[in-house]
């Protein structure tokens, strides 16, 4: 039995990984928002408008027991997700945990390309951008950090760069 879960920051490469090793290791792919999205027929966005903050993470925290039941499946965390509730302490005792983490350069250059299907970042300019990032990423350390297994995932950018990282990740949950 198989449980992946992938946490990190937008950008990271969550589902981009998520999706290619899932499919080599013949385990079933999960984006936990995707999945949140298809129960209720409404978009992340509209749930977190609909019930504010606090009522979309206990949505998602619910969305996420549940789909922790699951077996040989890999996760995509939310980017919040690991941060509320005991969500990070719950996925480490359920299954392995992967923070994918990602050069704030990185991530801004990426999130810069996507700008407009995040709401979150839709207004904001380079500047903007690259600080809300860092101040994002400093206040989701503590729980990011929690995970088993660290990371790197700077290169995902073409097929080879996420086959080598496909290759790497699946010797490091080896170990």
């Amino acid at each position: 039995m198989t449980r992946i879960f992938l946490i990190g920051y937008m950008g990271a490469g969550k589902t981009t990984l998520g999706k290619a090793f899932a499919r080599e290791q013949g385990l079933t792919f999960i984006d936990l928002d995707w999945y949140i999205e298809e129960r209720f027929h409404k978009t992340v966005q509209q749930l977190f408008t609909e019930r504010g903050e606090q009522g979309f993470r206990e949505l998602e925290k619910k969305m996420l027991h549940e789909v922790a039941e699951f077996e040989d499946v890999v996760i995509s965390a939310g980017g919040g997700t690991p941060c509320f509730f005991d969500n990070m302490d719950y996925m480490n005792e359920t299954g392995e945990t992967v923070f994918l983490q990602v050069a704030p350069e990185v991530l801004f250059h990426r999130l810069k390309v996507a700008k407009q299907q995040r709401p979150l970042l839709s207004n904001k300019n380079d500047e903007e951008l690259m600080n809300f990032i860092c101040e994002a990423l400093q206040k989701r350390s503590p729980f990011y950090s929690k995970a088993k297994h660290l990371f790197k995932a700077d290169e995902l950018e073409d097929r080879r760069q996420i086959q080598a990282s496909i290759d790497s990740l699946r010797k490091q949950l080896e170990k």
